[in-house]
């Protein structure tokens, strides 16, 4: 589930939080979005030193009131997020709506002169990652995309054993992310007090298509591509962009996918299995699905090389070198006459053949969490360590697998230029 995984990594890079250096002053935090998501961080920065929550906006009431249970009773508390926009003792936005909302609210942060925190995907279609990439740069402010799992001690030791050479040519990569379950597949619970009374119905919809009230519709929002990428946007993005760190890329140039629904047939738009093959101009392929009527896939990544596989998990990283064959080829000589295989074979006698290596187990060692490196960036002036520009290619890539997915064709794309292809 989400949860446990997002909550394996933090306690994976959170087991040792330091105070951030050269600095007193703390970070005063308000919470845009305090639904499933903005409950967890409010807790991960609560055990950040020099993070402090002062305001929290949320559509339903029920999410703020469960918000200054965290917080406390005194700190801002309302439905309109431009009311902690304008709260002057905000220095950073944290940022957990539905991804229709994440273009609008953070121009609007960064306009307003704060620090953001974007949960993932930054954005809810390919063409929004440009503006949000501008703004933040012309802001001066730091703004940090939430991918936990991009600066994770895990994944820099992946970084440093494939640019180590330990795995030869890397080229193909495979990536899944399964489960089986109501929960997994976004069926969340509505709470029973759930109705237009206590959730700003107009508001949550934004700028989305004008539909009656659905209360599921707010809890389960992942189901529909009005308000999400589904599956794509909400578990692709977090192995792309683990990914992207651990290969050093940028972003993709195309993308093929099939997917259908094939168990949970409640509604939604979005399909629950889903599979894209996603071509990097560095000359690697990757295969990356999620099976939400199956759970038996372990999810992680695998990184094919010529002369090694990675294996990436949620705590472990495994190495397994390539056997070393010989240059003498039994079956390929079958075909020879006897005399002149018996001959063939012979040049190679003395030829020692390796076992096949054992796979091993890398050392990890533990460090900080990713809601700490965005208040150390704030507190201490330094770069984000997930810009703008890194969750524009992460998402960017989910949206081209979305994209083949949704026209059934290959679908291509220029980041330079942002030009899609279909």
């Amino acid at each position: 589930m989400p949860t446990t995984r997002r909550t394996f990594l933090y306690t994976l890079t959170a087991a040792a939080p330091v105070a951030a250096q050269a600095s007193k002053d703390s970070v005063r935090l308000g919470f845009i979005g305090s639904g499933i998501r903005g409950k967890q961080l409010i807790d991960e920065f609560l055990a950040v030193p020099g993070a402090k929550g002062v305001a929290v906006a949320d559509l339903y009431d029920g999410c703020v009131q469960r918000a200054k249970e965290q917080l406390g009773d005194n700190i801002q508390a309302g439905r309109e997020y431009r009311a902690v926009l304008d709260n002057k003792d905000v220095d950073a936005v944290v940022i957990a709506t539905p991804d229709h909302w994440h273009e609008k609210i953070v121009l609007d942060a960064l306009s307003a002169g704060k620090h953001v925190y974007i949960e993932k995907p930054m954005t809810w279609s390919i063409k929004e990652g440009p503006k949000i990439i501008d703004a933040a740069k012309r802001s001066g402010k730091v703004l940090q995309v939430g991918s936990q799992a991009k600066t994770s001690v895990l994944t820099a030791k992946a970084k440093e054993l494939v640019a180590s050479g330990a795995l030869g040519k890397v080229n193909m990569i495979r990536m899944a992310n399964h489960r089986n379950s109501a929960e997994g597949a976004w069926q969340y619970p509505v709470p029973p007090d759930a109705s237009e009374k206590t959730i700003d119905w107009p508001a949550w919809l934004g700028r989305a298509q004008k539909r009656s009230f659905d209360p599921k519709i707010v809890f389960q929002w992942r189901r529909f591509w009005d308000f999400s990428g589904g599956v794509a946007a909400d578990l692709f993005v977090h192995q792309f962009t683990q990914m992207h760190e651990i290969m050093n890329v940028k972003a993709p140039v195309s993308a093929v996918s099939q997917g259908r629904i094939c168990k949970w047939d409640d509604g939604r738009t979005v399909p629950d299995v889903m599979n894209s093959l996603v071509e990097y101009p560095e000359g690697f392929l990757v295969d990356v699905y999620v099976n939400q009527a199956n759970g038996q896939q372990p999810r992680g990544i695998l990184i094919f090389g010529d002369q090694g596989t990675l294996q990436v998990e949620f705590g472990r990283l495994v190495l397994t070198p390539e056997r070393k064959e010989g240059e003498a080829q039994n079956y390929g000589s079958l075909n020879f006459p006897k005399k002149l295989r018996e001959e063939y074979l012979a040049k190679y006698a003395n030829e020692e053949r390796a076992p096949r290596p054992e796979p091993k187990e890398v050392p990890i060692e533990r460090g900080q969490s990713h809601n700490w490196f965005f208040i150390d960036s704030i507190l201490n002036n330094k770069p984000s360590r997930e810009n703008a520009e890194e969750g524009h290619y992460a998402a960017a890539a989910a949206h081209l697998c979305n994209l083949a997915y949704r026209h059934k064709t290959r679908a291509s794309w220029d980041p330079a230029t942002g030009k899609v292809k279909l």
